[in-house]
C-alpha cells in the first residue's frame, strides 16, 4: 500500500476522471476527501469505496465559489486530521469560436478550471507545509498544450494550470511538496460521450496507439505522482495521451 496513511482530497470526484482517481488512490492505501456540486453521485461513491474497506467522505463543492472552498478544504482537514495529496480535476467546457464567445462563458471555464486550483492549492498549503510533505497533482489537458478550435476558454484555462504547476512546484519545492500536472488526450467520459462517432472516428486516427483512454489510465498517472516513487519529479507534465502529442 504506497499511499497507506495518506489522505487525498479530489474535486470533481463524483464522475470521469475524477472518480476513477479517488478509486485508485484508495486502492493503494490513502483515504479521500471527495468533493464535487453532485451529492447524491459522491454518496453512491463513497458507499462503494467504504464497502470494499476503503476509508471516504463526501463534501459538495461547487469550486467556482471560494467560500465552499475554504469551507469544504477545513471541514476536510477537521475529518481526516490533515490532507496529504491534492487533485485539482473539476473542470468545465463552454464551447463557441472565439469571435462569438460570450464573456460569461470565458469566465465560468477560467474560474472553474484554473482559479479554483490555485485557491484549492492556497488551501491545502498549510496542512503540507506543516508535515513537509505534499503531493499536488493539477489535471490539464493536451488541448492546453495544442490548442483547439471553439475551445479558446477551455484551451486557455489548461494552459494557464500547467504555467500554475510549475510556479508551485518552483516555490515549495524545498519544503518535500511536489506539484505535478496531467495532461490527459482524448478520454472517454461523461463530457466527451455527447460528441458524434464520426468526431470520435476521426480523433483515433490522430492517437498512435489507435484507442481512446479512460478514466483508470489517467488515474494510475495520479497515482504514481501522489507516491513516493515520484518524489523526484515536479514541474512535470506527464502526457496520457495515446501518443496524441509527443515531444
Amino acid at each position: 500500500m504506497p499511499l497507506s496513511g495518506r489522505v487525498a482530497l479530489v474535486t470533481g470526484a463524483s464522475q470521469g476522471i475524477g472518480r476513477a482517481c479517488a478509486v485508485k488512490l484508495v486502492s493503494a492505501g490513502a483515504a479521500v476527501a471527495v468533493a464535487a456540486r453532485n451529492q447524491e453521485k459522491l454518496t453512491d461513491l463513497v458507499s462503494e469505496i467504504t464497502g470494499t474497506g476503503g476509508k471516504a467522505a463526501a463534501f459538495t463543492l461547487d469550486v467556482s465559489d471560494e467560500e465552499q472552498i475554504k469551507s469544504v478544504v477545513k471541514a476536510a482537514i477537521a475529518d481526516f486530521g490533515k490532507i496529504d495529496i491534492l487533485v485539482n480535476n473539476a473542470g468545465i467546457t463552454r464551447d463557441q469560436l472565439v469571435m462569438r464567445m460570450k464573456r460569461a462563458d470565458w469566465d465560468a471555464v477560467l474560474q472553474t478550471n484554473l482559479t479554483s486550483a490555485y485557491l484549492c492549492i492556497q488551501q491545502v498549503m498549510g496542512s503540507m507545509l506543516k508535515q513537509r510533505w505534499g503531493r499536488i497533482i493539477n489535471i490539464a489537458s493536451v488541448f492546453g498544450q495544442m490548442g483547439q478550435g471553439g475551445q479558446a476558454n477551455y484551451a486557455s484555462s489548461k494552459a494557464g494550470l500547467i504555467g500554475l504547476t510549475m510556479a508551485v512546484a518552483r516555490e515549495v519545492g524545498s519544503r518535500g511538496i511536489t506539484c505535478n500536472a496531467v495532461a490527459p488526450g482524448f478520454i472517454e467520459t461523461a463530457m466527451t460521450a455527447g460528441l458524434s462517432e464520426e468526431f470520435k472516428q476521426n480523433a483515433i486516427k490522430q492517437i498512435p496507439l489507435g484507442r481512446v483512454g479512460s478514466p483508470e489510465d489517467v488515474a494510475s498517472a495520479v497515482a504514481f505522482l501522489a507516491s513516493d516513487e515520484a518524489s523526484y519529479i515536479t514541474g512535470h507534465v506527464l502526457n496520457v495521451n495515446g501518443g496524441m502529442l509527443m515531444g
